[in-house]
């Protein structure tokens, strides 16, 4: 007589749109995964390529898969939402469908929160990148990733960690889903970066977190550079970013976490605004550079308050912004 299945512990949320080319990628990925004790939630946003059919084919050979299918694109914060109500397990992770899980991601996050009873854990990733072969390579561990995730912790806080703040993306953990309905956790929706606000509202409001150094998603960067994340030379694109940006620090200072967010702002001004800048001074709309240059003054002016020591090279591009 066989022995009852064990319920699944950790459902996985991948959304997707048109990208069939990845897809079956990132599935196999989940199916490779050292611990067994899964389930996923595909939802398919509209797509008009072949992901429909992979993830329709992934639902009906393998029962640990479900489909949801949205008939025409909500976007990514909505996707991500729609099945984050579906959730029925203890635990919940988010993959998008055009990245790669490593195999033992689940069992490092699931296995530490068993053993600290955290609200979340949280791995590092790394860039998988377009190749000289047409294939993709992953890079390495960054800094402002180590940092975030290294050495490990358990049971840490956002007060005894704060650069954990510099880990803004939703899947490179795994949640109670408790900790989620509790604090009404949702995705702003109909808008890009939508996981920057969310993830600095679980720090902020996690009775305790864990850390781990293990990398546990490789991140594509698509090599027909048809990735949001590729597309910060659009004005919408940038208005979008910089609104994460500020509201996930606005989220910092109303919890009273002043570490975390001077960290964060150093993190911003030091990464993320200095290839804006690159951007700006040769884009075609003076609409672009008025506004990085009033989100720069406003980080800048904050930083000079506080006393964040930026890298050399960041100061001087941010001094020369100033003049936009």
């Amino acid at each position: 007589m066989s022995s009852p299945a064990v319920p699944a512990t950790v459902t996985v949320i991948v959304p997707g749109r048109d990208v069939a080319a990845y897809a079956a990628e990132a599935l196999d990925s989940l199916r490779a995964q050292t611990f067994p004790h899964w389930r996923a939630i595909l939802v398919d946003d509209g797509s008009a390529d072949a992901t429909t059919g992979i993830f329709a084919a992934a639902a009906d050979t393998d029962p640990r898969f479900r489909l949801v299918r949205h008939e025409r694109s909500r976007g990514l914060g909505a996707a991500r939402n729609a099945a984050l109500d579906l959730v029925d397990t203890p635990l919940v992770a988010f993959l998008d469908a055009d990245d790669v899980l490593t195999a033992t991601a689940l069992e490092v996050l699931v296995g530490s929160l068993t053993a600290s009873g955290s609200d979340f854990a949280v791995g590092a990733y790394v860039r998988l990148r377009p190749d000289d072969d047409g294939g993709y390579t992953p890079g390495v561990v960054q800094p402002w990733v180590a940092a975030s995730t290294s050495p490990a912790r358990q049971g840490t806080t956002l007060a005894e960690h704060p650069e954990a703040s510099g880990n803004i993306v939703a899947w490179s953990k795994v949640s109670r889903i408790e900790f989620w309905r509790r604090h009404g956790l949702r995705f702003p929706e109909g808008r890009a970066y939508e996981d920057q606000v969310v993830a600095q509202q679980m720090y902020s409001g996690a009775r305790a977190f864990d850390v781990v150094p293990d990398v546990v998603v490789l991140w594509r960067e698509r090599a027909d550079g048809s990735s949001i994340t590729q597309h910060k030379d659009y004005l919408g694109v940038l208005t979008d970013y910089l609104a994460a940006m500020r509201n996930g620090i606005a989220v910092l200072d109303a919890a009273g976490q002043r570490a975390a967010a001077r960290a964060r702002v150093r993190l911003i001004l030091d990464m993320d605004v200095p290839p804006l800048i690159e951007i700006a001074r040769t884009h075609p709309d003076a609409a672009y550079r008025r506004l990085l240059g009033a989100f720069i003054r406003e980080l800048d002016d904050r930083a000079e308050e506080e006393s964040v020591t930026l890298a050399d090279a960041s100061a001087a591009a941010l001094a020369a912004a100033r003049l936009w």
